[in-house]
């Protein structure tokens, strides 16, 4: 018998995390905050300027476009959103006509807010 009998359901070498990894996200962040803030003071830190940033976003979304079947994807959900929220607003309309013919068959009518009896 082996002397590691009770380790059995140890894990297997090479999977716990390690270093960077093995910190909990809020210590990792403060690391990586404080790592950024040294390449500002130190000059190295990379800044887009507007027209760096401008030609990055062409170049991502020509990458984009080129996948057809990916837009045309884009293009049915953006058209089913459009969709449902006519058909809502539809509704929405319909329930407050409903209401307001609902209240001219009761013989009353909306002055200043107060429902009046004739």
């Amino acid at each position: 018998m082996s002397s590691n009998s009770g380790n059995d359901q140890a894990k297997p070498k090479g999977t716990a995390k390690r270093g960077f990894a093995a910190m909990d996200e809020a210590t990792q962040r403060a690391i990586a905050s404080k790592g950024g803030q040294a390449a500002h003071q130190k000059g190295t830190a990379h800044e887009f300027d507007s027209e760096e940033a401008r030609r990055a976003g062409q170049k991502g979304g020509e990458a984009v476009s080129r996948d057809r079947e990916h837009m045309a994807q884009i293009g049915r959900k953006g058209g089913e959103s459009r969709q449902s929220a006519a058909r809502a607003h539809a509704e929405k309309n319909a329930a407050a006509r409903a209401a307001v013919s609902e209240q001219t068959a009761k013989g009353g009518s909306q002055q200043g807010g107060k429902t009046v009896e004739r």
